[in-house]
């Protein structure tokens, strides 16, 4: 295509059996925001890995500038003027953020020039408005301080193209704006912006869209042209189910509270500290905050798997003690955790057998003393179909699922019918609009099965649409306390920054 920055024809890559893209075009204009848009397992951080070098694709061609390429690594991209702020943090947390920008960067010899880069590094940050402290270790940051400097680093390194994976992700309200201001910025400057995003709001704010739907592309729109719920039609092939209505209703007794409850420093990440609430029956109490805000640890204590440093757990006016995930299982406390493959999943084992897990004494997995493999599949393969999960079948690997259909997988088991009390800590994150409000659904139909729901989200439209009552986290404490009718994003939003209620009012 003339006068395109990049230039993608028949992109294919498959993983053992299964075609992740299959003949996918695509081409970025200079000074514009390409979107890429579709499903959980349609093919956008595929796309995106292959543009920027992180894979190979197996079949297919890649031009950047009007010349062939054909990367070998990130570096070979680095150096073509490509960077990319990558879903998952890419930073060495022992190094500080001078460092980590260092790292990757080419043509910087074995003796780097550590004041030059610096000099240019805040010029940028400055330019950018962002706040840099070359000397901080990484460690030291906050999560939305960690992802600007992701941001800066790939800025750095890309000349011409930037690529970012669903950026979002970890940033308030605010700090989303800002962003968006800043890639208008480099938009007017010719840089070409391809943006990978399952939220809608921001997806309308490209200048084109390409739409994916299990490894193809459907199309690729004006985003002018078109509308959310067009978008939503061509990503899922059909209209999404509708979402429910808050209706007022009266809770019932409570369920969960905790009393001054605070985690050990050492525990890692932000501590909880002194965080009373109360979790009614038939409620849902939602947690504002960007993550690493203590909601980990305020979550990690009430499964049972961190021993709080001070303070109390009273289950149903029983006070927990031991606190341990034998005893919280045993009073009826399930969870869905932030961190879907370390806490949720296990890796190695099928679809069917994650299913399983703390489930497999119990109907419709047992048959007498055995272990009822046939059934475990049958439920296997009803959740795959209900949860629209792109795999192979029951006996594929946890480890083999994209990042937002493991997700549905550790949904399903966790809001199987039963328990008393559910935890979801991000339970939306890297959902596609569809399966959003299949969960929506889900949490509902928890809270009216008479369970005491605690819902942590960076998503705010999660909240202000499910919960009851909302607290909003920073450092650790709870800042404030409102109901959900109360409540908006600016004030949530300001809060989760760290303003004080009354400046945030």
């Amino acid at each position: 295509m003339t006068g395109a920055l990049m230039e993608a024809r028949g992109l294919t890559r498959r993983f053992g059996s299964v075609t992740a893209l299959d003949g996918v075009d695509f081409d970025l204009k200079p000074g514009e925001i390409h979107c890429l848009f579709g499903e959980n397992g349609a093919g956008k951080s595929t796309l995106a890995s292959i543009l920027a070098g992180v894979i190979a694709p197996d079949d297919g061609a890649l031009a950047v500038g009007g010349g062939p390429r054909r990367y070998g690594s990130p570096a070979d991209a680095i150096a073509d003027g490509v960077g990319m702020v990558h879903q998952h943090f890419a930073l060495v947390e022992a190094f500080t953020v001078l460092e980590n920008l260092m790292v990757g960067l080419p043509g910087r010899g074995w003796r780097p020039d550590r004041a030059g880069l610096a000099v240019r590094a805040r010029a940028l940050a400055e330019d950018l408005g962002i706040a840099l402290d070359p000397a901080a270790r990484v460690s030291t940051l906050s999560v939305g301080e960690r992802q600007w400097i992701e941001i800066l680093k790939s800025l750095m390194e890309a000349g011409r193209i930037l690529i970012l994976d669903e950026p979002t992700a970890v940033l308030t309200p605010e700090e989303s704006r800002r962003l968006f201001a800043m890639l208008d910025g480099l938009k007017r400057r010719g840089l070409g912006i391809v943006l990978v995003s399952h939220k809608l709001v921001e997806v309308m704010q490209s200048d084109r869209v390409t739409v994916l739907r299990r490894g193809r592309k459907v199309a690729t729109l004006a985003t002018a042209d078109t509308d959310p719920g067009t978008l939503t039609r061509m990503m899922i092939g059909a209209s999404p189910p509708p979402e429910g209505t808050q209706a007022p209703r009266a809770a019932g007794a409570v369920v969960v509270e905790t009393r001054a409850l605070t985690s050990a420093e050492s525990a890692g990440g932000v501590p909880a500290r002194d965080v009373s609430l109360t979790i009614r029956a038939g409620e849902i109490v939602g947690v504002a905050g960007v993550a690493g805000n203590g909601q980990a640890a305020l979550f990690d204590m009430l499964a049972g798997a961190l021993a709080p440093a001070s303070g109390e757990i009273v289950i149903d006016g029983a006070r927990v003690s031991p606190v341990s995930p034998t005893e919280m299982m045993r009073r009826g406390v399930r969870c869905i955790p932030e961190d879907r493959f370390r806490q949720g999943l296990v890796g190695e084992m099928s679809i069917s057998e994650n299913l399983m897990l703390g489930r497999h004494r119990a109907a419709p997995f047992r048959r007498g003393p055995f272990v009822d493999y046939g059934a475990a599949d049958r439920v296997a393969a009803n959740v795959i179909d209900a949860f629209r999960i792109a795999t192979t079948g029951p006996q594929a690997r946890a480890a083999s699922l994209s990042g937002g259909n493991a997700q549905k997988v550790l949904l399903a088991r966790e809001m199987a019918p039963g328990g008393r009390v559910l935890l979801a800590n991000q339970p939306t994150r890297g959902l596609d609009v569809g399966v959003v409000a299949t969960v929506h659904a889900a949490l509902r139909a928890k809270r009216d099965e008479g369970a005491a729901v605690l819902l942590a989200s960076e998503e705010l439209d999660d909240l202000l649409a499910l919960c009851d009552r909302i607290l909003v986290m920073f450092r650790g404490r709870v800042m404030a306390a409102m109901s959900a009718r109360d409540a908006d994003v600016e004030r949530i939003g300001a809060l989760m920054a760290g303003r004080q209620p009354e400046a945030a009012a």
